[in-house]
């Protein structure tokens, strides 16, 4: 199937030219020359892939005048909330966003251990906890991710992503001169828009979970993509990190 790959300068990886045979490269903010490009090739079907940091809405964006009238438009700049609108804007010209999951569904996490390590008790009951709080937070848009340790969550991912909050769960749990045994917790939104903003993880995760002292990782089965998804097993075990998937109730249901 032929490919009509738009990437965003300093957002996307090159390298994605040589993978779809070509790439044009739009600011971020444009919309109109876009949906312009792709319907000259004679696209219909779109599919999100990658992650636009939430924290460029204070700078870097330079809508034009379509963007600009769909910004305006906004009864908020959550996530899903700017996401729809764009969707919707494509639409009016016959373009229709697709699941970010769209030939990729052999990699979303299975329900079950996805290592030979397995939780602890206590890791399972750190788990539970952080599912609550990360179904909560998911709820409102703000993060996926949450971070627990001893009964205590330790940190709640906002617009910095993943690995920053990570990186802020280890210096807490540090600050009082322990070793961190960080719980991760990353799930699906509670109406989660397979289109947009579906939760990942994969080889780049692995170092900085290792670094910050993470032990465990708890994914919602059937809605987070996983990466290189063999090898990513493989170095969590390496790694010393239990990975499993769960239902969307979570651990413990």
């Amino acid at each position: 199937m032929p490919v009509v790959a738009l990437g965003i300068p300093g957002v996307t990886d090159p390298a994605l030219e040589a993978a779809a045979g070509g790439l044009t490269w739009f600011k971020l903010g444009q919309i109109d020359a876009p949906i312009k490009a792709l319907r000259d090739k004679g696209v219909r079907k779109v599919v999100m892939a990658g992650k636009v940091q939430h924290v460029s809405l204070f700078g870097g964006i330079l809508p034009d005048w379509r963007a600009a009238k769909v910004l305006l438009a906004l009864k908020d700049k959550r996530t899903d909330t700017i996401l729809r609108a764009v969707a919707d804007e494509f639409a009016k010209d016959g373009l229709e966003f697709v699941s970010s999951a769209t030939y990729l569904e052999h990699l979303l996490a299975p329900a079950g251990p996805l290592t030979r390590r397995s939780f602890t008790n206590a890791q399972l009951s750190d788990a539970a906890l952080g599912w609550k709080a990360a179904k909560a937070v998911a709820g409102f848009d703000i993060g996926q991710t949450v971070l627990v340790q001893d009964g205590a969550v330790v940190a709640v991912e906002g617009m910095e992503g993943t690995d920053a909050c990570v990186r802020r769960a280890c210096e807490l749990a540090r600050s009082q001169g322990g070793a961190p045994a960080l719980v991760a917790v990353k799930v699906a939104k509670p109406r989660q828009d397979f289109r947009f903003d579906l939760p990942v993880v994969g080889l780049d995760t692995l170092p900085a979970f290792q670094a910050a002292g993470v032990k465990a990782l708890a994914l919602e089965a059937g809605s987070t993509l996983v990466f290189d998804r063999e090898r990513f097993s493989t170095e969590a075990d390496a790694a010393g990190l239990a990975v499993a998937g769960f239902s969307p109730e979570g651990p413990g249901s």
